[in-house]
């Protein structure tokens, strides 16, 4: 019996008309569909695809054992995800073995910043495994915002809000365009940074981007507090241009 292949399948950044058309396609022929979700939540992921799944297809929520409960500094962590992403990758390779594809959706690019990558660094001696690219999220963002990210020559720059202030702020002095990403309870830290480096005021904050309740607000004028996790900070380039 031949083997099935898995297929980590990137969905955009939140509209299903950004989809690729390869993406609708394994999609709407899907066997198994798996994805990733909080306990108790729909998942985003899924929420993309509302409809589009076969009506016979097997779906296979995979739901993370934690998010933001523990500190990522925290050895419980690294224990509890790579334990969880074991037994997904062990329950994926099932299906595969029994000549069975499965689906993985993917929010956004499943080799930026995606759950996937983890899933598909224990499974690629294992099983056949393609990964179908998709339009990124922060890409979707800036977008958003009615302006070209990069000019000419500029430099751009992705960071995430995890980074220590003091490396943010460096990291931001050296570069023409920036993007930030895991946003969430590190936005105050982000904001300083970005004072810092002489970017807050040219700064855009994307929330929920090219979904239905997206938002893009200077950051200077956004409200305080939390940001949701489907957040990108933006700085243009202002580079050379005809």
């Amino acid at each position: 019996m031949s083997v099935g292949t898995i297929f980590g399948v990137g969905l955009g950044p939140g509209d299903p008309d950004l989809m690729s058309v390869r993406a609708d396609r394994l999609l709407r022929g899907a066997q198994h569909v798996a994805y990733f979700r909080k306990a108790g939540r729909t998942g985003q992921a899924r929420k993309i695809v509302n409809g589009m799944i076969p009506d016979d297809a097997t779906e296979f929520p995979m739901e993370y054992p934690v998010t933001t409960e523990i500190p990522v500094s925290d050895p419980r962590y690294n224990e509890l995800l790579a334990g969880f992403y074991e037994d997904c990758t062990a329950r994926l390779k099932a299906l595969s073995d029994q000549g069975q594809n499965v689906v993985v959706l993917c929010e956004g690019d499943p080799f930026f910043y995606g759950s996937f990558m983890h899933l598909y660094s224990r499974l690629r001696d294992e099983a056949p495994v393609e990964v179908v690219p998709a339009i990124t999220g922060m890409s979707g963002a800036w977008t958003a915002t009615g302006d070209p990210i990069t000019w000419g020559d500029d430099v751009l720059t992705v960071l995430v809000g995890t980074l220590p202030e003091p490396v943010l702020a460096e990291r931001m002095t050296q570069t023409d365009a920036l993007v930030v990403m895991k946003i969430g309870r590190n936005i105050d830290k982000v904001k300083r940074a970005l004072t810092s480096a002489g970017l807050y005021d040219r700064a855009w904050i994307v929330e929920y981007a090219q979904m239905p309740n997206q938002t893009v607000t200077k950051l200077s004028e956004a409200c305080d507090g939390i940001t949701p996790y489907f957040s990108i900070i933006i700085v243009h380039g202002q580079g050379r241009r005809p």
